[in-house]
């Protein structure tokens, strides 16, 4: 029997199933449920045609009350649209049960990028002993970020497990009990969790899913690839961002990074100690099932005791699983062995720390800090730092910063900023000394402008009593100039004598970490992504010549306006000029849920990464390198789009749109994570302050994805009219970056939907402005398809599209109703009695549906 293709296996594993399991939803158990389930499907048609006829929301809800809602007043509309919202919440999320159900039927687990795939590959290319060598050296870091994407509280999230588990099994009675069970739970968290709850959220995952997965995939390597040798490199690394993540947010203190840590530690022990216990009931011969029995009650005072005490080393434990694997080798037929195989591979993975906790923060902090610590010096009468050491040159101070050491105590210091800042640091130390090493070493520095910025924190660690600090300090680079600047910085850091030896420390590693979202917002679409391939050809480059193995680590995420999309196929495409023996990359919101929510997504998402890697630097070393004449064509598009993006920007309605007619200013009011909306406190919105998840957010509730698209389309018609199409089109033929690049964008021309604020364009104040936006997106989709040579977008992805199409037709509902909330509060803003109590409500909606909205796209944020 012929494997159906994957439409047909989505229509019939995905939408089929939807329609049936949808119909249950009329008997759930919502307050004063009347006929919602009967009436939404009406109110939905209602959009859908009056969107055709160019109604606007307002016109489509009050059309539908009239029509459907005998006699309605104000309240009854309310009543209505708060039960739709409440109704929609749950379909999104019966719809996200069924996907990750189907997820083994759609995906093949062992077709192109997965480890079967990878084997028999360098098997059939002869490349065995050079695909062992890779691997030897090569990581995939996954870095679990807390940025707030995702809108599902815990038990949301358990229960969307468990219907997961009652679709795959077809269990009809057990899927109406959770589904009833959905009704009753609610989807709003009261309060807004501090740093530590969304640890602990996170850690969830790192406990069933990932600890798993990443185990079986080393486990496989070693059998199938290195013929059971056991391999040492942790092929594996998981870094952990909740409550290490300080760049903008005053919640994340010490006691809470401390505590983290704490609960990392425990957590991988917990599951070794999970583990040692199923094996103590296979372990049962002499000589064996005593050792097992000391590890088992080691392990349950290291994680049930006190906290804080742990009752074995990392060292003694690695000792002990291998003294019993040689006795069962000599002694007893190596029976079992398999099992505790698995669980030494997990052991190597993850330690003592199951996750890196990544300290970040700003260099804009950093700058205030450490004139704190000099001010701080000199008042003392210190030889620390010269008298007019702020009078000097940024050289002078630099050579001055090579040679600082001392011991400063936190305490000293008045300023909360300082004394958290000197703190972290000193954290990180603290952690290392119960976590191991590998607990805390990765101090990266957000906003990083100047080599000065590193070497000031370097002389931090220096001045906090750790002269040698085993930490890498990791600049990340955001804006399009610091991009350009990046190598130059970098070859300033490689040739100071100081900084130089710290990196002979750290095996003359540097990581450098680039931020898609920041670079996006900044700089457009085309010029981000451009900016960062040259920086990291450049990087690479002044790398290799002092000697220096540099690591890229990529602050992607959600959707393409963020450097999301299609990710294994970016890294796949990286030609020779660009180091890639790791990947490292942000995972955080939906992206955490639904690229690695479930073993089996995990499992896919994690192989296609590693197989990028081994695609890139094995079975196609050399290839997917551009050309000159190819790079002059990127130039000259990124600039166009550039220039495009640009004045967009500027435009004096930018900011004003932003505010008044998206959901900008309702992110802050939302309990979904424990950061602030924009960096600083100011009552005014700055842009340079605005966070990218919030502004790329914000363009999405619109449906308008501007981050994802805007200055693609007038770029490709600057080559159309001069007649050069044929150079983009060969472009877009040969190199997989930039077909990556453009089949990210038509994603975001996907979720777009522009007749949803088609009534914008009649605005007195913004109708020019929302029209400029649709002219582009006009433009962007007829080149995109012209060069890809569809008649529809992401045709080439069916199922794909099939489940784009599903999700915005579900949300339909729930976006008008926003739109209707937003335009009422501006009709009662401008009314000459202003009735707070009633934006207040309508606020609320706005909030409820952004909620439900953000969920549904999965990577809208």
């Amino acid at each position: 029997m012929y494997t159906l293709p994957k439409i047909e296996r989505f229509n019939q594993d995905v939408l089929s199933k939807y329609n049936i399991y949808n119909s249950v939803f009329i008997t759930l158990p919502f307050d004063s449920i009347d006929n919602t389930g009967a009436l939404l499907p009406l109110f939905t048609e209602s959009c859908d045609a009056g969107f055709k006829k160019q109604e606007t929301p307002k016109e489509i809800v009050d059309f539908f009350a009239k029509r459907y809602l005998q006699d309605a007043t104000e309240e009854d509309k309310i009543d209505i649209m708060f039960r739709f919202i409440q109704y929609i919440e749950r379909q999104i999320v019966l719809f996200d049960a069924i996907e990750d159900a189907a997820f083994l039927v759609i995906n093949n687990m062992e077709g192109r990028g997965s480890l079967r795939d990878i084997k028999e590959k360098s098997d059939a290319k002869n490349k065995q002993e050079e695909l062992i060598e890779f691997l030897e050296d090569f990581h995939v870091r996954t870095v679990l970020t807390a940025h707030p994407t995702q809108f599902y509280p815990g038990a949301v999230l358990g229960i969307i497990n468990d219907l997961t588990i009652a679709i795959r099994n077809n269990d009809l009675l057990i899927i109406k009990q959770l589904l009833a069970q959905l009704g009753k739970t609610p989807f709003i968290q009261n309060e807004k969790p501090n740093p530590y709850d969304e640890a602990v959220s996170l850690i969830w995952y790192l406990e069933n899913v990932f600890y798993q997965t990443s185990g079986e995939m080393v486990h496989y390597l070693q059998k199938n690839i290195f013929d059971g040798q056991s391999i040492n490199n942790p092929i594996i690394q998981l870094g952990f961002w909740p409550g290490g993540d300080r760049d903008g947010n005053p919640f994340v203190t010490t006691e809470i990074t401390f505590k983290v840590a704490e609960r990392l530690r425990t957590s991988i022990l917990k599951c070794y100690y999970i583990e040692i216990r199923k094996l103590k009931r296979k372990l049962t011969f002499s000589g064996v099932n005593n050792l097992i029995n000391e590890l088992e009650q080691k392990l349950y005072r290291s994680v049930f005791y006190s906290v804080g005490e742990i009752y074995i080393t990392l060292s003694e434990f690695k000792a002990q699983l291998n003294k019993i694997k040689q006795i069962i080798i000599d002694q007893h037929q190596s029976l079992y062995l398999d099992d505790l195989d698995a669980l030494l591979i997990k052991v190597n993975l993850f330690g003592f720390h199951f996750a890196s906790l990544d300290i970040r923060q700003n260099s804009k902090i950093h700058d205030a800090v450490f004139n704190d610590v000099v001010d701080y010096y000199l008042k003392n009468n210190s030889t620390v730092f010269p008298e007019n050491y702020f009078e000097l040159s940024d050289e002078d101070k630099f050579q001055i910063l090579s040679k600082t050491t001392g011991n400063l105590d936190p305490a000293v210091f008045e300023n909360e900023l300082t004394r958290l800042t000197i703190e972290s640091i000193q954290a990180i130390k603290a952690i290392q000394g119960k976590n191991g090493e590998f607990g805390a070493n990765r101090y990266i520095i957000s906003n990083n402008e100047s080599a000065l910025n590193v070497m000031e924190t370097f002389a931090l660690f220096r001045l906090s009593n750790w002269e040698d600090p085993k930490v890498d300090i990791i600049p990340l680079f955001e804006s399009v100039d610091d991009l350009q600047n990046a190598h130059t910085i970098m070859e300033k850091l490689y040739t100071n004598p100081a900084y130089a030896a710290h990196l002979t420390n750290r095996e003359n590693k540097q990581t450098i970490m680039l931020g898609f979202s920041d670079g996006t917002k900044d700089g457009g679409y085309l010029m981000a992504n451009w900016s960062i391939y040259k920086a990291k050809e450049e990087l690479t480059a002044i790398s290799r010549k002092y000697g220096i193995k540099v690591i890229f680590f990529d602050g992607r995420g959600g959707p393409p306006a963020r450097g999301g999309g299609k990710t294994h196929k970016f890294y796949a495409s990286l030609g020779p000029t660009i180091e890639n023996n790791e990947i490292q990359v942000t995972v955080q919101g939906q992206t955490i849920s639904s690229n690695f929510g479930t073993l089996d997504s995990c499992r896919y998402n994690l192989e296609n990464l590693l197989s990028a890697g081994v695609t890139n630097q094995v079975f196609s070393k050399g290839e997917n390198e551009l050309s000159g004449d190819e790079k002059t064509i990127l130039d000259q598009l990124a600039g166009v789009g550039y220039e495009k993006y640009l004045s967009f920007k500027n435009h004096p309605k930018f900011i004003p749109y932003l505010e008044q007619m998206s959901t900008l200013k309702y992110y802050a009011k939302t309990n979904i994570g424990s950061r602030p909306s924009k960096r600083s406190k100011s009552a005014s919105l700055d842009f340079a302050d605005l966070r990218a998840i919030p502004f790329v957010g914000s363009w999405s509730q619109l449906k308008q994805n501007v981050p994802g698209f805007f200055g693609v389309g007038t770029a490709l018609k600057k080559f159309e009219e001069n007649g050069q199409w044929d150079k983009v089109q060969d472009l877009y033929n040969s190199s997989l970056f930039f077909k990556t690049l453009l089949e990210n964008s038509m994603m975001s021309l996907a979720k777009s939907f522009f007749p949803l604020t088609a009534y914008m364009q009649k605005d007195p104040e913004f109708g020019e402005f929302w029209q400029i936006i649709y002219d582009e997106f006009l433009e962007t989709k007829r080149l995109l398809l012209k060069i890809a040579g569809h008649q529809t977008l992401m045709e080439n992805y069916a199922d794909g599209k099939a489940s784009i199409e599903i999700r915005e037709r579900i949300v339909l509902p729930l976006i008008t109703i926003q739109q209707y909330a937003l335009l009422r509060i501006n009709e009662l803003n401008k009314e000459a009695i202003v009735n707070d109590e009633l934006i207040k409500i309508y606020e609320k909606i706005v909030m409820r549906s952004l909620f439900g909205n953000t969920n549904a796209s999965r990577n809208s944020a």
